[in-house]
C-alpha cells in the first residue's frame, strides 16, 4: 500500500482535505492506533494472512480495493512491498506530495506517528511489516551503532533487498508453527538491520562478525533445536541460553555452522521427515503432524521446495 521520499517528523492533518469516513482533526491528542487496527480501518477489510510476535512485530498480507483516505498516526513503523503488478501511489502530507509506483522490488515506509492522505486507484496486493521502535533500538544497540534517526518516508522506493526479505516473511505465514516463527523472528531482525542501514536519518555501519559460538554454547543450542519436546526454540530463548543478544547469536551461530538457526532447524526437520518416510509406514499426514506442520499441503510444499519431490514421490523412489 503506502510511504514517502522525505524525512518528516510527525506531520499533522493540517492542509489535508476532509475525507468521508475519517475522524475530523479537532486538535485533541490521542494515542496512535496499533498499525494493524489502523490498516483495517483504512483498507476496510481484513488481511488474508497475519502473524505477530510480541518481541518483534507483525507481518500481514493484504489485498485491498482502491483507497482514498487519510492514514492516521500509528504506534509502529509500517514497511511494505508489493508481490506483483504495477500501480500508481499518491501521497500528500500538508503541502508536500509524493507519487510512486507499487511494483515488485520497491518498498514504502510510513514512520510511526506520521499521517498523510493516500490515493490508490486500483486493487493492490501488499505485504506489510509492523515494526516497533523498540526493535530498531534493540538492533542498533546490539550492533553497537549510534541511536537511529527517524525512519525516512518512502513511496515506491527501489530496494530489492528489503522487498525480498518482506516477501520471504510473507511466505512463512502458514506451515510449521515452530519453523515459521523462528524464520519470522530472524527476518524481522534482518529487516530492522536493513532499515537502519538504508532508510534511517542516521544510517548505521555494522561491524563484521568476529568468531562463532564456543563449542559448549553451540552444543546447547543444537540440543535445544533438536529437542522433540515442547522446548522453547524461539530466537530469544536460544540467544538467552547462549548469553548473547538475538543479533549476535544469529551471526555467531551462522559463523559456526554455515546456516542460520532457522535454516539449521529446517534441514534437521527435513532429515527427520526423510527417516520417517523411509523407515516407517506412517502416512504423509501423520509425518506432517508429527513434525508440527499445520497441514499435509504445507508439509508437502516445504518438502518439495527443498528436495524437488513430493513426500509420496520421494518415498516411492527410495524404498
Amino acid at each position: 500500500m503506502i510511504g514517502s521520499t522525505a524525512l518528516m517528523c510527525h506531520p499533522s492533518h493540517k492542509g489535508l482535505p476532509p475525507t468521508p469516513g475519517t475522524r475530523p482533526n479537532d486538535g485533541s491528542k490521542s494515542e496512535p492506533r496499533a498499525a494493524d487496527a489502523e490498516m483495517a480501518r483504512v483498507l476496510k477489510t481484513k488481511p488474508l494472512r497475519i502473524a505477530s510476535d510480541s518481541q518483534s512485530g507483525a507481518i500481514a498480507y493484504w489485498k485491498h480495493e482502491p483507497l482514498h483516505d487519510i492514514v492516521e498516526p500509528m504506534a509502529d513503523h509500517v514497511i511494505m512491498t508489493y508481490p506483483a503488478g504495477s500501480q500508481s501511489l499518491e501521497r500528500r502530507t500538508g503541502k508536500l506530495a509524493a507519487i510512486g509506483t507499487a511494483r515488485p522490488g520497491v518498498v514504502t515506509i510510513i514512520p510511526a506517528g506520521s499521517t498523510s492522505r493516500w490515493d490508490i486507484h486500483r486493487p493492490v496486493h501488499v505485504v506489510q511489516l509492523y515494526l516497533p521502535q523498540r526493535t530498531l533500538l534493540r538492533i542498533a544497540n546490539d550492533a553497537n551503532t549510534a541511536s537511529p534517526g527517524d525512519l525516512l518516508e518512502r513511496t515506491g522506493h527501489p530496494d530489492a533487498i528489503t522487498s525480498r526479505l518482506l516477501l520471504s516473511a510473507a511466505d512463512s505465514l502458514e506451515g510449521s508453527a515452530t519453523l515459521d516463527t523462528l524464520f519470522r523472528q530472524q527476518l524481522t531482525d534482518l529487516l530492522a538491520t536493513r532499515l537502519l542501514v538504508a532508510h534511517s536519518g542516521m544510517p548505521a555501519t555494522l561491524q563484521p562478525t568476529i568468531g562463532g559460538l564456543s563449542p559448549a554454547v553451540l552444543r546447547r543450542a543444537i540440543e535445544r533445536l533438536r529437542s522433540d519436546s515442547n522446548a522453547d526454540v524461539s530466537l530469544s530463548a536460544l540467544a538467552s541460553d547462549a548469553g548473547l543478544s538475538r543479533f549476535h547469536f544469529c551471526r555467531s551461530f551462522k559463523e559456526s555452522t554455515g546456516l542460520s538457526p532457522h535454516a539449521w532447524l529446517r534441514q534437521h526437520r527435513l532429515e527427520q521427515a526423510m527417516n520417517m518416510l523411509r523407515e516407517s509406514d506412517q502416512s504423509v499426514v501423520s509425518v506432517a503432524a508429527a513434525l508440527g506442520y499445520s497441514s499435509q499441503t504445507a508439509f508437502a510444499a516445504a518438502f518439495k521446495k527443498l528436495t524437488g519431490e513430493t513426500p509420496s514421490d520421494w518415498r516411492r523412489r527410495v524404498r
